[in-house]
């Protein structure tokens, strides 16, 4: 049975620990920065096989070079994005992943949006999303569109509900307070708020969330609620049609005057 653990690094970053008890190798996903990462593999005794990446933002693989140096032979798997030195292997929609260390195999998400290139890492109801889907937010849009993005949450939206949601960002309280300007009425919303902000109170992560959770109170995953699309309409100061358009106005109002 895989286990997961966040690394956390910066000052709000996870990097995901998998392993596979009582098996001693272990994988991590999007390292930015590999000395978290090393101090636990020997802290714990783990011998490091594979690296899995989401995007090519720096804080996601600029311990990737460290990494490669301390394991040789090390698999460090990522999107089809040169942008990204070091991969031993890239990969797109539908491959299919096998690592060492750990049964099962990972599916690949084209998850466009944040990044153009941006991928996901689905498993046994666990997706490991970077920066893409965060816990009731979501990502801003760089170098790709608003549509696209939109168009990749709402695929994640598509799986079972008792996914789990494993993003790279401790950004839930933050989030919430947006969630909460757009639906200030949701019920689910405030009881989230509550038990998220004593979670981070004792230091505790509020990740991984799922995706039952998200559904009820992601403003970003609720495009076609009325209560989200009157808050939309509201910002945008005039009527908008389809999920693409109220996430475009969500996105932007969020950028513009919450960020």
């Amino acid at each position: 049975m895989i286990e997961t653990r966040p690394i956390p690094a910066f000052d709000d970053n996870y990097i995901w620990l998998l392993t596979e008890p009582p098996g001693r190798n272990a994988v991590v996903v999007d390292p930015g920065n590999a000395d978290p990462v090393l101090e636990t593999l020997a802290a714990e005794g783990l011998q490091l096989t594979a690296v899995l990446v989401t995007h090519h933002h720096a804080d996601h693989v600029d311990g990737l070079g460290e990494l490669a140096q301390a394991f040789p032979g090390l698999a460090i798997i990522g999107p089809r994005d040169l942008r990204i030195q070091g991969l031993t292997q890239r990969v797109g929609e539908g491959d299919l992943i096998s690592l060492a260390g750990l049964t099962g195999r990972f599916t690949v998400w084209e998850v466009p949006g944040h990044t153009a290139t941006h991928i996901a890492f689905l498993r046994d109801g666990c997706l490991f999303c970077g920066d893409t889907l965060f816990a009731a937010g979501c990502g801003r849009v760089f170098d790709s569109t608003f549509d696209q993005l939109s168009g990749s949450l709402q695929r994640i939206a598509t799986l079972d509900p008792a996914t789990n949601l494993f993003c790279a960002h401790e950004y839930t309280l933050a989030n919430l307070g947006f969630a909460g300007w757009v639906e200030p009425d949701n019920p689910a919303l405030r009881s989230r708020a509550r038990t998220d902000a004593a979670r981070r109170t004792h230091n505790l992560p509020t990740i991984p969330s799922d995706l039952t959770l998200e559904l009820a109170t992601n403003p970003f995953l609720r495009t076609g609620e009325p209560s989200v699309i009157a808050a939309a309409e509201r910002f945008a100061g005039h009527e908008l049609q389809g999920h693409a358009a109220v996430f475009k106005a969500l996105r932007q109002w969020k950028d513009t005057e919450y960020d």
